[in-house]
C-alpha cells in the first residue's frame, strides 16, 4: 500500500527519518507534557532512563505530529492535539463524535479519504481523518495543524471573514515572526475566497501538498455560524473534474446529515 504524503509526497512538515519503536515511551511523554508542563530533554532522559539522543528523537516525532512544540528556550510543552484532549467535552469534540460516521459513509461511497478542519487563528487543524481503502490513498492528516490558506477546510473557513477580520488573522502571524513563504498574498488570496463564497465549495488541487487534490464544503450551526470545513482528498492523478459536480452534491448531503446530529448533541 502506498499513502501520499506519508511516502510520495512528503507534508508541510519534514517527517524525522527513523523509525520510532518505543510507543509506551512516546506516550509516557506526552502524558508527562499534559500534566507536568515543560519539560527539557535531559529531563526526559532522566525519567525515561533513556539518553538524551534518543528522548530527543523522541520529541521530534511528538512535534512532528502535534503532540509537542518546543518554545524558545528549547523546552517542550504540550501541543494542539493534547490540548484539544483537555477540552475533550468541548463543542470540537461534539462536532467530531457527530462528524465521524458521515465521515466513514464519504470514504464508502467516493472511495476517498475523508476529513474535518477547525480553524484558530491563521492554522487549521484535522479533528478527525479516516481514511480510503485503496491502496493508493491519502493518509490520515488527523491532529495535524497547518496553515489555513493552504489547504481546504481552511480556505472555507477564511472565506466566512471580513476583509478586515482577515486582515487582523494576518496581521497577527506577521507579529509571531512566521517565515515570508507562509504568509500569502492578501489580495490574491481575498480573489480566491471570493470565488469560494461564490461557489459554496473549493477545491484545492496540488496546493497544500504535491499530488494531492482536495474538495471541500463548509459545516454550518443552526445560527448560520461557520463550524468546521469537511473534504475529501485523493491522488491527483484519480482527480476527474467531470465527477466534481457528484462529488459536491454528495459533500452537500454529508454536511446537512452532520449538522443535523451535531444540533441534536
Amino acid at each position: 500500500m502506498q499513502k501520499i504524503g506519508a511516502t510520495m509526497a512528503g507534508p508541510l512538515k519534514k517527517q524525522p527519518s527513523y523509525a520510532i519503536t518505543s510507543v509506551d515511551h512516546a506516550l509516557h511523554i506526552a502524558v508527562m507534557l499534559q500534566l507536568e508542563g515543560e519539560v527539557t530533554v535531559s529531563q526526559i532522559a532522566d525519567r525515561l532512563g533513556v539518553a538524551r539522543s534518543t528522548a530527543h528523537r523522541l520529541l521530534a516525532m511528538l512535534v512532528y505530529r502535534d503532540f509537542a512544540v518546543q518554545s524558545e528556550n528549547r523546552c517542550y510543552r504540550a501541543g494542539p492535539v493534547l490540548e484539544l484532549a483537555a477540552h475533550s467535552h468541548s463543542r470540537t469534540s461534539q462536532l467530531r463524535t457527530a462528524a465521524l460516521p458521515h465521515l466513514h459513509r464519504l470514504v464508502d461511497v467516493l472511495g476517498e479519504s475523508a476529513n474535518l478542519i477547525i480553524r484558530t487563528g491563521n492554522t487549521a487543524r484535522f479533528i478527525a481523518s479516516v481514511e480510503s481503502p485503496r491502496a493508493l490513498r491519502i493518509g490520515s492528516r488527523e491532529g495535524m495543524v497547518f496553515r489555513a490558506h493552504k489547504i481546504t477546510g481552511g480556505l472555507l473557513l477564511l472565506a466566512e471573514l471580513s476583509d478586515e477580520e482577515l486582515q487582523q488573522v494576518f496581521s497577527d502571524s506577521n507579529k509571531s515572526g512566521q517565515p515570508d513563504d507562509d504568509r500569502p498574498d492578501l489580495s490574491q488570496l481575498r480573489r480566491t475566497l471570493g470565488q469560494i463564497r461564490k461557489n459554496g465549495f473549493v477545491v484545492n488541487k496540488d496546493v497544500s501538498e504535491r499530488g494531492v487534490t482536495a474538495i471541500g464544503r463548509l459545516i454550518r450551526a443552526d445560527d448560520g455560524h461557520a463550524l468546521a470545513g469537511v473534504s475529501i482528498s485523493m491522488p491527483s492523478v484519480r482527480y476527474d473534474p467531470e465527477k466534481l459536480p457528484a462529488i459536491v452534491a454528495t459533500l452537500a448531503l454529508a454536511v446537512k446529515a452532520i449538522q443535523a446530529d451535531f444540533t441534536k448533541s
